[in-house]
Formats: structure tokens, C-alpha cells, sequence
């Protein structure tokens, strides 16, 4: 039957009877509900009657009329053709309503684009006990946490806490931890505590301090070198005494090295005099190392820093402080927790060097220099002291004695949480280093000071109703100075669980080093969080500009201008290649240049204070803005913000590397199907679950639970569960140290095309320079790496019955 036909019935049978009393929903102002009422309508004469399809009542005509009873036949026989009808078409048009209004929902949803993945409102959020507040949004934390941040005192704190000592296991660093617990404890958390550690740090001897002497050419000590101070040194340094010709090296990489070789001058049997500067002192030491040498001198040259005569410099007499053990935590005790009374094999860290190292000024590099001879340097190698040309060498022998001593000493870090109210067992973890071998305002007093003030913030946001999803722990570090042994030895002794547990981790250290550009270290997965944050993040030194906007002014590529990979010396590092936690490192920086002051005597909050124009409260300021609002969204989201699907992009970066030498692996009868495979299924697998959660209901706690478990062990699932932690400790194939990584194989694959003692970039991945392509070994890596690769993709896809491990 027609639509029409259908109409026709439905105005015949309301003229076939009386005018009823009609049920109908009004709405009632100021409510969103909806409530019955009956109302007589009595129409006009002549007019239409209105229809009404739900509620409707249908009555009959009256039987004793004799119209009544003429029409009875016909009303009946209508009302049994038109009611299935008016069912279906009730039916109808409900299903129809409920589509059109899903698809709007949807369609939404949609225009988000990929921040429905990440963006929550939590339209459910339950206020705390105390609290007299009701539903509280993204806005209005947003603007809380901005409201109460706005009220610390960042400066001063940064101020008292670069004035005390507090050189680890120090008196005055006990009295600090000491005052931290005191002030965390006044604030409204849930847990406060401290855990202790009995770990080997590496200290100068007083009565035998480090030296330095020229060698006569009978090999007799001759005239010293007065090094002018004698607390500057390199800890974990080898002890002993090294004696040789004197060779520059530029920055000491291994290409530097391989270079040296070059130009015909042999690093081998020799001491390296090598700049500060592209890669850390462990770095420099262990190439050295590598390439034979017998010890390094490290100096800073003020080419290195900011050539304006307006800006701030390191004095000449002034050596920089730095540990040499590649590596981090006690290397004492590698692959185990330092805590009291643990019995630990008797073994040392593969990362402490055979060599001594000691660090030296730029006035006794100079006179160095000037002793030698053979080859000029090549141009870019040239520096600014006071010494024209810089020649390679070698000059005069010299002699080097170390006589660092090892002491076992007590560290404590402090700890202080805001439980979660949904997930508890979930951490968001934040730290900052609290020791530093100098005054260390930008080492370490201002991370401090931020910590401290974001833990006041929160504070105050869970006594005005808010409480995070998922619990917060705010942490002090004690013995950063020394390879984050705190941190690491912390991640030892929990290492089984915090994968489960930990979120994310955000490192506060060196967070103000300058104000020109801004930059973050950082694992791939939270690069697009991090873009969302800065778009909401006023610039501190650009005003009407968010931080983004200030980035995008100098380059339309705020990635390539803002993101960089987590280097072994930040602190961050270890969460991420040994614990596999995702985290990231804030820096303002100067433009170009480094802050001249870290890691020496002069890291004052003056210089700090002058090197910023007055401007480092706004600056600080802006990182506990940046960090606070990244714990927010990571604390309080239904859905964790992490970008799974990022490692597909940077597989394939490395593969677009490693398919230059297809041919040449093709030719030995070698493919690397199996990396572009795996690869594959862990790009379908991150595109499997985002369909997943888009089509899932954000109020299904069960579900998102489930989702998040699974996204926030995304970065564990790129440790090597084929390689031992004690033997290699950074497992994460794409930023881990050792022949199980990615760039491991690349710099294997590269030794196809190359001659002689092979190439210098193996050394930096940790394969020993000087052996040639090794198909055994290259099927190995190959499976290594292929099988990690496969292994994230499956545990990405979830229930084994999802997965498919067919090549």
C-alpha cells in the first residue's frame, strides 16, 4: 500500500470519529526532561485536525448515534488495515531518527580528525569528597591549573635551592632531601616517601689530586701543568697513570678518529686532547678507547659558545665537569638495584672505561696546542683560542695521572603521589634532579623548583574537586651528576612492574638553558601531544604567540625544528631504552649556541639570571605551564594521548636507509623482506586498534581500560626480549645502544660498500670498529630485529586469535 493510500485512511478515520482529549509531551523551561500532560485541544472549526503519531489513542465512534452505527463496518474494517501500518511507520521513522542522529554524532566526531583519539572532555568526571564543585572539563582545569600556578614563587625557590651545596651523599644534600619530604608533606597527597640507595660514586682524592707533566725525551717526567682546579674531574674515569704524544682530535667521534687516520696521524699509543661538545664525555672516551688511544683531555673552546661580545662566556681558566661512564646508574652494580644489603655478582658496567680522562681549561689547551706539529686541521676543525693554525700532530709526550677514588654512598630519592581515581595503578611519572657538583641552578635548581611548584599546583586542584584518572608521582633524583643513578638504580629495582604501571615520564632537567628556540627530546609517541600542548602555551619571549606559532615562524616543519631523539645523557633516557616508558626532556635553548655555565662553578642563578635578559621566571613559568598541561591530558583523558601508530613512520625512515643497499645484499643472496614485513603488520595492527577505539564508546570503562593497557606498553614492546639486560641494558631496538638495534644493522649493511678498516659510525652503535661485512652475524641482527618488530605488532593487535605470524 501506497504512503499516500496510508494518509488517506489515517484523515478518514479521525473525520469517522469525535475529537479525543490528546496525550502529548511538552517541554518544560529550564530542564532538559520531557513530561506528559493532557490538554484538551479544540481546534478551529473547519480546520485540519493536527496528527499525532505517539502516544495516540483510537477510539471509535459512538454506537448509540445511527451515524455510529452506519459507519461501524467502516471504521472497523480501517482500523484493521491502517494499524499495521501506523506500527511500521512508528517503527520507521524511530530508526530513521536514531541513524540521523548517530551520523551527526559521528560526523562530529570526524571533524576532530585524529583528536578524537586524544581529546576528552570527560562529560563523567566525579568531583573529589571534599569538593562542592560539579562537572569539571578540559577549559575548566585548564584554567584552574593556570590560576593556581600563577601564585608560586619559581624565582626564589630557583634562587635558595643553586646556593646550597649539594653534591651527592654531601651533608648539605641530606639536609635538602630532608627539607623537600618536609614540603611535600604539607601538601594535599596521598603518599610521601623516600627510598635509599648504597651506590659506588667516584670521587677526587684531596691528598692525591689528578696531574698533568710534559715527558722530557729521556721519558722523564718534566715540567707540570698546573691544573687549576683540582674538584673538576671525570667520574668513573680509569685510575692510573697514561703516557704518550699529544694528538687533536676536534670533538673525538668516531668519524673525527677516522679522519685522524686519514691525514695519517694514528690515535693509537696516544693521548687524544679532544673539544667539549656534539657528543657526550662517555662518548668521546669510549671512541677513544675504541681506536686505541691511552688517554683524552677534554677542554671547552669558545668557538663552540656564543660569539657575541654582548653575551655572557665561560672564563678561560674554567674545565667542565662530566662523568665518563657510558652508560647510567651505578656501574658497580649494573642490571641490579643498589639498595642495602643486596648481594650482587662481582661484575662492573661494560660502559666504564680502560682509560683515564680529566678535563682541562681552555688556557691549558692552548698551550697544548701550541706544541704541535704535523698536519694543519682541516678548516671546520679549527677553533678560537688563541692559536693559529690548529695542527693535528702529534706534539710533546705528556703524562696523565688520575687518582679518582670510589666511595659507597647513600642517595635518596623522594617521592610524592596523587592517587587516581579510575586507574591508580596507572602512573604519569614526573622528575627532576636534585644534586649538582656545582651551584647548578640550570643543571638542576630550576627543575627542582618547577617539580616543587607543579606539586603545590595539584595540590591545590585536588582540595578545589579535581582527581586525576590515573595518579600522578612527583619525584626528586639524587645523584644525576653522576649518569642519573638515582633514576636508573630506582628503574632497576622495579623493573618487572613499571612497565605494567608507568604512563609516561617527563624529565624537568635542563629545562632552561636559554630563551631563543624551544625543543623536546622525546619518544615518538608523544610527539603529537606534545604539538596539541604548545598550540595552548603562550611563548615567553614573543608576546600575542603560542609557543607553536613561534616555532612555525621560523620553520614550517615544527617537528624538525622542536623534536630530537632522547640522547644517552639526558635522564630521560633510561626510562625509555632500559625500561621501555616513553618520556621526554624540555629545553629552551639559546639560538646556536650552548649555555656556556652548565656543568662548571659558575652555573649561578646570576649567570643563569643575566644569560636570560631577566627573563627567566617567564621562562621557567612556560615549562611548568607546558609540563603541567602534559599531565593533565595524560592523567585525566579516558584515552591515553599516545600515538601508536608514530613508529610506522620511523621504521620506515630506517628502512628508506637500508634500501640503498638492497642491491648489494640481493647480490650475496640477502633480502630484508622480513624487516618490510613486519613492518607492514605493525602498521595494519595500529590502524586495526584506531578503528577500534573510534567505533568504541568513550564510557565503556572496561573497554578503554583495555585499550589503554594495550597503548601504554607500546614503547616496552620495542625492547629486544631476545638480549640480556645485565649484558645490554638499553634493549629498545631504535634507541638503544648495542648489535640488536636498528642502527646497528645500518651501520653493519653500510660495511658492504666500504674498504678497509670498515666504517666508523659501528663504533657508535656499539659494534667495535675495523671488522668487515659478516653475513652470520647479519642474519642474526636481521632476526633480532625482525622478530622485536613482529612481536610489538602482535601484542598491538591484541588477543592472540588476532594475529597472524605468517611472512
Amino acid at each position: 500500500m501506497s504512503m499516500e493510500r496510508l494518509w488517506g485512511l489515517l484523515h478518514r478515520t479521525q473525520r469517522l470519529s469525535p475529537r479525543p482529549s490528546q496525550t502529548i509531551y511538552k517541554r518544560v523551561e529550564g530542564t532538559q526532561q520531557w513530561r506528559l500532560e493532557e490538554e484538551e485541544e479544540d481546534g478551529e472549526e473547519g480546520a485540519e485536525p493536527p496528527i499525532h503519531f505517539c502516544p495516540m489513542e483510537l477510539r471509535g465512534p459512538d454506537l448509540g448515534s445511527r451515524a455510529g452505527k452506519q459507519n461501524l463496518g467502516l471504521w472497523a474494517a480501517t482500523a484493521r488495515r491502517a494499524a499495521p501500518y501506523l506500527v511500521l511507520t512508528t517503527l520507521l521513522i524511530f530508526t530513521g531518527a536514531f541513524l540521523l542522529g548517530y551520523v551527526a554524532f559521528r560526523g562530529s566526531c570526524q571533524a576532530c580528525g585524529d583528536d578524537v583519539l586524544v581529546v576528552s572532555e570527560d562529560i563523567n568526571y566525579e568531583p573529589g569528597p571534599d569538593s562542592h564543585q560539579g562537572t569539571l572539563y578540559w577549559s575548566d582545569l585548564q584554567a584552574m591549573f593556570l590560576r593556581f600556578l600563577g601564585e608560586g614563587r619559581l624565582e626564589d625557590t630557583i634562587r635558595q635551592t643553586s646556593l646550597r651545596k649539594r653534591v651527592a651523599g654531601s651533608a648539605g644534600m641530606a639536609a635538602l632531601a630532608q627539607d623537600i619530604r618536609v614540603a611535600l608533606l604539607g601538601q594535599k597527597l596521598d603518599h610521601v616517601w623516600m627510598d635509599t640507595h648504597y651506590v659506588g660514586l667516584q670521587f677526587p682524592d684531596p691528598a692525591h689530586p689528578n696531574t698533568l707533566h710534559w715527558v722530557e725525551a729521556a721519558g722523564k717526567l718534566g715540567e707540570p701543568l698546573q691544573l687549576e682546579d683540582h674538584d673538576v674531574y671525570c667520574p668513573y674515569s680509569a685510575t692510573g697513570n697514561a703516557t704518550g704524544e699529544l694528538v687533536y682530535a676536534h670533538y673525538g667521534r668516531p668519524e673525527d678518529l677516522q679522519d685522524l687516520r686519514a691525514q695519517g696521524v694514528e690515535p693509537a699509543g696516544r693521548l687524544l686532547l679532544v673539544r667539549l661538545g656534539e657528543i657526550s664525555f662517555a662518548q668521546k672516551v669510549a671512541s677513544a678507547q675504541d681506536f686505541g688511544a691511552r688517554g683524552v683531555l677534554i677542554y671547552p673552546d669558545s668557538a663552540d659558545f656564543s660569539q657575541d661580545p654582548h653575551k655572557l662566556g665561560l672564563s678561560s681558566h674554567r674545565a667542565v665537569y662530566g662523568h665518563v661512564h657510558l652508560g647510567t646508574g651505578d656501574p658497580y652494580t649494573p642490571g641490579f638495584p643498589s639498595f642495602n644489603q643486596t648481594q650482587f655478582p662481582p661484575v662492573q658496567s661494560s660502559g666504564l672505561p680502560n682509560i683515564p680522562a680529566q678535563p682541562i681549561s681552555a688556557d691549558i689547551a692552548s698551550l697544548l696546542l701550541r706544541k704541535l706539529q704535523g698536519p694543519v686541521a682541516p678548516q671546520e676543525w679549527q677553533g678560537h683560542l688563541p692559536v693559529s693554525p690548529y695542527r693535528l700532530g702529534p706534539g710533546p709526550g705528556l703524562h696523565l695521572g688520575v687518582n679518582n677514588h670510589r666511595v659507597s654512598t647513600p642517595i635518596s630519592n623522594i617521592f610524592g603521589c596523587i592517587e587516581g581515581r579510575s586507574e591508580p595503578d596507572h602512573y604519569v611519572v614526573i622528575g627532576a634532579q636534585r644534586d649538582a657538583w656545582g651551584p647548578g641552578a640550570a643543571k638542576s635548581a630550576v627543575g627542582t623548583a618547577i617539580l616543587l611548584e607543579l606539586v603545590r599546583t595539584f595540590s591545590s586542584m585536588v582540595s578545589n574537586g579535581f582527581r586525576p584518572r590515573r595518579s600522578l608521582l612527583f619525584i626528586s633524583w639524587d645523584g644525576g651528576d653522576f649518569g642519573s643513578v638515582g633514576s636508573t638504580e630506582w628503574l632497576e629495582g622495579y623493573l618487572s612492574v613499571l612497565h605494567l604501571k608507568a604512563v609516561v615520564y617527563v624529565s624537568l632537567d635542563n629545562a632552561v638553558l636559554g630563551d631563543d628556540k624551544f625543543q623536546a627530546k622525546t619518544s615518538p609517541l608523544l610527539i603529537s601531544l606534545i604539538e596539541n600542548i604548545l598550540k595552548q602555551v603562550d611563548s615567553p619571549n614573543h608576546s600575542g604567540q603560542t609557543l607553536y606559532e613561534q616555532v612555525m615562524f621560523n620553520n614550517h616543519s615544527w617537528d624538525a625544528e622542536v623534536i630530537q631523539p632522547l640522547p644517552m645523557d639526558s635522564s630521560a633516557y633510561s626510562f625509555t631504552a632500559f625500561a621501555g616508558v616513553p618520556a621526554v626532556e624540555f629545553s629552551f635553548m639559546e639560538d646556536g649556541q650552548a649555555y656556556p655555565f652548565l656543568h662548571t662553578k659558575d652555573d649561578t642563578y646570576e649567570n643563569l639570571h643575566r644569560v636570560l635578559r631577566g627573563r627567566l621566571p617567564a621562562v621557567a613559568q612556560a615549562v611548568a605551564q607546558l609540563a603541567g598541561q602534559l599531565l593533565i591530558r595524560l592523567s585525566h583523558d579516558h584515552l591515553l594521548p599516545l600515538d601508536f601508530g608514530r613508529y610506522g613512520d620511523v621504521v620506515l625512515k630506517h628502512i628508506g636507509s637500508l634500501n640503498e643497499f638492497s642491491g648489494d645484499l640481493k647480490a650475496r643472496g640477502l633480502t630484508l623482506q622480513w624487516v618490510y614485513s613486519a613492518r607492514g603488520d605493525y602498521i595494519r595492527a595500529a590502524e586495526k586498534l584506531r578503528k577500534e577505539i573510534y567505533s568504541s564508546e568513550e564510557s565503556d570503562e572496561r573497554l578503554m581500560r583495555m585499550y589503554n593497557v594495550r597503548i601504554m606498553r607500546v614503547e616496552f614492546y620495542f625492547l629486544s626480549q631476545y638480549v640480556s639486560p645485565a649484558d645490554s641494558p638499553f634493549r629498545h631496538i631504535f634507541l638503544g645502544h648495542g648489535d640488536h638495534t636498528l642502527d646497528a644493522l645500518l651501520d653493519h649493511v653500510r660495511l658492504l660498500r666500504s674498504h678497509g678498516s670498515g666504517d666508523p659510525r659501528a663504533a657508535s652503535s656499539g659494534v667495535a670498529p675495523g671488522l668487515g661485512f659478516q653475513e652470520s652475524r647479519f642474519r642474526r641482527q636481521l632476526a633480532l630485529l625482525t622478530w622485536t618488530l613482529q612481536g610489538a605488532a602482535n601484542a598491538l593487535s591484541g588477543d592472540v586469535w588476532n594475529i597472524d605470524n605468517n611472512f
